[in-house]
């Protein structure tokens, strides 16, 4: 695989600790999903909100690749987490698409296909349980 970008990031204390990107862009004090009212924000809502930027992105891509004429999108990933037959923990994922200027056969086919590209859903499938939800507005 050609990589065309890399980032790091590094996190201490765990759910209630801190994490930042190694070139100090950008860092959050972390709470447990368990900890509310605890200000903070906690990894899956970090998750949710990178997943959200990617599949957005991989949608408008593969809109113009399909030439598919679309007005606006907006996509919102909402990320659970919850605990398998196993005892082991995994994340759960529902992803809302809104898009304009098709129909919805054609709003249908563009969210799977992007599906298909995006680097998040690539990274989870077969992995995370995950939704495709689409509205046309």
């Amino acid at each position: 695989m050609k990589i065309f970008y890399k980032t790091r990031a590094t996190a201490t204390g765990g759910r209630s600790g801190h994490t930042q990107l190694d070139d100090g862009s950008l860092g959050f004090d972390l709470v447990s999903f368990q900890e509310e009212g605890k200000e903070g924000v906690n990894p899956e809502q970090l998750f949710a909100m990178g997943f959200a930027a990617c599949f957005d992105s991989a949608l408008n891509m593969t809109a113009q690749q399909m030439k598919l004429p679309i007005a606006s999108s907006k996509t919102s990933t909402q990320v659970g987490i919850g605990m398998k037959a196993d005892g082991s923990y995994n994340l759960d994922l529902d992803i809302y698409v809104e898009v304009s200027g098709i129909d919805e056969t054609k709003a249908q086919e563009l969210v799977e296909a992007a599906h298909k590209v995006c680097p998040y859903s690539n990274a989870t499938r077969g992995n995370v349980d995950a939704r495709l939800h689409v509205t046309v507005v």
